[in-house]
């Protein structure tokens, strides 16, 4: 295993940890679209689009907290066996700081590496080197039964086309997680059912995914991955089978509700319109960051 690279390998992402330089911030609250959730007062949010929510508003704060953030230093991954045999890096060191309650898109051309930095961030995959820190633990170095655990009850995941299991109704589908973790099916269907209003969803909580909408379908994944209440939600391409006025509903209600349980949230993305609903942007070439923007929505566009 190659050793940890050193910082220079890429730049820096995120705030910076006491006593780091050079990190490069991405917050901007002025990126938030309008119809976006705030975070720091409960949203007013445009009709028909969304009720609003009855969760409570987020707690986050300026000051870094290594005990809710989620910090990678040095990642690399390489595919293939090591040596001269092995191809070039999918990550080359990457270093990375997901604030505690903020939203990050993740974007870059097909086969830069971004699908593969969410993958190690989640503990899916095993990174060749490095670090991914949460709560005072390096996923990297977790054993496989600790990563699986980790992903049920820490970790939120929604998927491109879902991923519900078609035989169950989607309350069940979205108290799964709770139940897996040993929840009794009554407590677990009490809480997941207290996510549907909140997305639109009420009155379809006995319906199975064949019988919902795409976007429908997509908001009942959503509340799969935050019925567990997770620090992290992980969303691979979440709205890349929906068309753009179903995407932008599906982001208000993803990016508002992990706000609001407190979660922070990672979205690998193609769509530039997609990564504006988040507080900033990182771009990822060659398995390298290429820099982050806090760029302000043109005038006159809302989602």
């Amino acid at each position: 295993m190659p050793s940890r690279p050193e910082s220079d390998h890429g730049p820096m992402w995120g705030p910076a940890l006491p006593g780091e330089a050079g990190a490069m911030s991405y917050h901007d609250p002025a990126r938030i679209p309008a119809g976006a959730p705030e975070r720091r007062a409960s949203p007013t949010l445009p009709s028909p689009i969304l009720p609003s929510p009855t969760l409570p508003p987020p707690t986050t704060t300026s000051v870094p907290d290594p005990t809710r953030d989620l910090v990678a230093r040095g990642l690399v991954m390489t595919y293939g066996r090591s040596g001269a045999s092995a191809g070039p890096p999918a990550l080359g060191g990457v270093d990375v700081t997901v604030r505690a309650g903020e939203s990050v898109a993740v974007m870059g051309p097909s086969g830069s590496g971004k699908t593969t930095l969410l993958h190690v961030l989640a503990g899916i995959l095993r990174p060749t080197g490095g670090q991914v820190l949460w709560r005072g633990r390096d996923v990297a170095r977790m054993s496989d039964r600790d990563r699986t655990v980790l992903r049920r009850k820490d970790f939120g995941f929604v998927f491109q086309q879902g991923m519900l299991l078609p035989e169950l109704p989607a309350i069940e589908n979205v108290a799964l997680p709770l139940m897996l973790g040993g929840v009794s099916r009554s407590e677990a269907t009490a809480r997941a059912a207290t996510l549907f209003a909140p997305l639109g969803l009420s009155g379809l909580e006995k319906r199975r995914p064949g019988e919902l909408s795409g976007g429908q379908a997509q908001r009942v994944a959503i509340a799969r991955a935050l019925v567990a209440r997770p620090g992290v939600v992980f969303a691979d391409e979440p709205t890349g089978a929906l068309d753009q006025t179903t995407s932008a509903e599906v982001m208000q209600h993803l990016t508002q509700l992990a706000a609001h349980t407190g979660a922070s949230l990672v979205v690998v993305t193609h769509d530039e319109n997609v990564a504006r609903w988040c507080h900033g942007v990182v771009r990822v070439r060659d398995g390298r960051l290429a820099g982050g923007s806090t760029t302000p929505l043109p005038s006159g566009v809302t989602r």
